[in-house]
């Protein structure tokens, strides 16, 4: 069985979010007001394992953890033992500073590849961006997960006038070390203080580093979100996500499930469908994935479209990034 779309895209790739609580405060992901949800509308891990196993029975075969951030649950560690049974792709993002708690639980469960968001090299910026003071210790797990052999993905959010000066500071990252950075364009949330003049676009990006070192691109899949690239004689790699300038839905295959149960069909959607609700209820819930994917828009939740520099933020709704999941 799979899950495919009026499209013809087949979705077998599940975001699914432990929690919306992050020790973070990004100024592009954490709203200035956040409030928490009650603590009885979050999925637990019996809901959480469930859920994991009806979509792996409608062809899920890549489950990546999120948040907030997925390590803040004291259950995280068991979440992702009980998860690794499913024979699926598991991964997790995270912001990497409580990952020296976890190494153990990654191991057992066969946990190979981690994301971790770093949005700058600069110890005072990372206090400017995130509001906290764990660069030494994320910076320090991001070592260890290394040495440790795990695949390490790097997230760095680029906002022009904020860290844009550090492009290329990050793609030396790759030099000597088998890791990958991934630029991601800035994008609108509910409470980030979006503003068009601060995406750099994916063009600007390639030009900059272009200027500075010669690299080629390096073949992808279908259904990837990024595009790869590696400077000549670099161990590593760097890729742009380039969701406002070139928008990669047309080999969509994500779906995502919030901490609180809701099922989005896309990153941008409107609508949300609440499986966890109706699961309690003891209804079956895979009617209701299907028609989730059936109602799914061909690009960005059906809510912007084109240049980036003329979408109006006011018109778009949808949840704070932390309380999706990214």
């Amino acid at each position: 069985m799979q899950l495919t779309d009026t499209f013809g895209r087949v979705h077998n790739y599940l975001r699914l979010s432990l929690t919306h609580h992050c020790n973070f405060k990004c100024i592009y992901c954490m709203p200035q007001t956040h409030a928490a949800f009650p603590a009885k509308s979050i999925m637990n891990a019996d809901e959480i394992d469930a859920f994991a196993n009806i979509f792996y029975t409608l062809g899920v075969n890549k489950i990546r953890l999120t948040g907030g951030e997925p390590l803040l649950r004291k259950d995280a560690g068991e979440i992702i033992e009980r998860l690794s049974k499913y024979p699926v792709a598991l991964s997790i993002t995270t912001n990497g500073a409580r990952l020296h708690h976890y190494l153990s639980s990654f191991k057992r469960a066969g946990l190979k590849s981690v994301n971790i968001s770093l949005d700058t090299l600069q110890e005072k910026k990372f206090l400017a961006i995130t509001k906290t003071n764990f660069f030494s210790q994320v910076w320090e797990n991001i070592h260890q997960m290394l040495h440790e052999g795990f695949r390490v993905k790097i997230n760095m959010v680029l906002m022009k006038g904020v860290n844009d000066e550090e492009i290329i500071d990050f793609v030396a990252l790759t030099k000597d070390t088998d890791l990958e950075v991934r630029f991601i364009e800035y994008m609108p949330f509910n409470g980030n203080l979006w503003e068009s003049k601060k995406v750099m676009s994916q063009t600007e990006l390639l030009g900059l580093i272009a200027a500075k070192y010669n690299f080629s691109s390096k073949t992808g899949n279908l259904h990837d979100t990024a595009n790869h690239y590696q400077v000549d004689n670099f161990l590593g790699s760097f890729a742009t996500i380039s969701t406002m300038s070139h928008p990669f839905c047309s080999g969509c295959n994500r779906m995502r499930l919030t901490a609180d149960g809701k099922m989005k069909n896309c990153l941008f959607s409107k609508k949300e469908t609440d499986l966890l609700t109706a699961y309690r209820n003891g209804e079956d819930v895979v009617p209701f994935i299907k028609q989730s994917i059936l109602e799914k828009a061909f690009a960005t939740g059906g809510q912007f479209y084109g240049d980036f520099n003329k979408i109006n933020v006011s018109n778009i709704r949808n949840r704070s990034m932390v309380d999706i999941g990214g």
